[in-house]
């Protein structure tokens, strides 16, 4: 059985997420998404959900088979804990494919698959929320 584990904050969901995780969710047979911790987003004090609302929202999608929360401290400590053979990053997750791979394979003494999903649709959680505060 092979286990993907995706990352994200997931604040605003939107048909970009639900299309990273329904790619990532086709690479293997278990699904394990890792919501970032409200201490670890940059702009935490403009979330709309807590962590714990977030990983609720996640957990409901059909495409997901585990939603977990992330690491306070070393973010890498998840992987050990996942265990993954593929781990997918979002098209505009800055993250370098290698990086990660080394980072997995240093975590889990083992080969991990790094994918980086194209899940473009023209929408971002950033947009959504200045649209709404344009709004106002």
């Amino acid at each position: 059985m092979s286990t993907v584990m995706a990352q994200g904050t997931f604040d605003l969901l939107h048909p970009g997420h639900i299309k990273y995780l329904e790619k990532s969710s086709s690479l293997g047979d278990k699904l394990v998404v890792v919501i970032a911790r409200d201490s670890r987003v940059k702009d935490r004090k403009n979330l709309a959900f807590t962590e714990k609302e977030r990983r609720k929202i996640i957990q409901g999608l059909e495409a997901v088979d585990e939603a977990i929360l992330g690491s306070e401290g070393d973010i890498y400590s998840t992987v050990q804990e996942v265990d993954p053979d593929i781990i997918t990053i979002g098209y505009d997750q800055d993250h370098s494919k290698s990086k990660v791979k080394k980072m997995a394979e240093d975590a889990v003494s083992g080969e991990v698959k790094v994918e980086r999903i194209d899940s473009s649709t023209g929408h971002s959680s950033s947009d959504i929320k200045q649209k709404l505060c344009d709004q106002i």
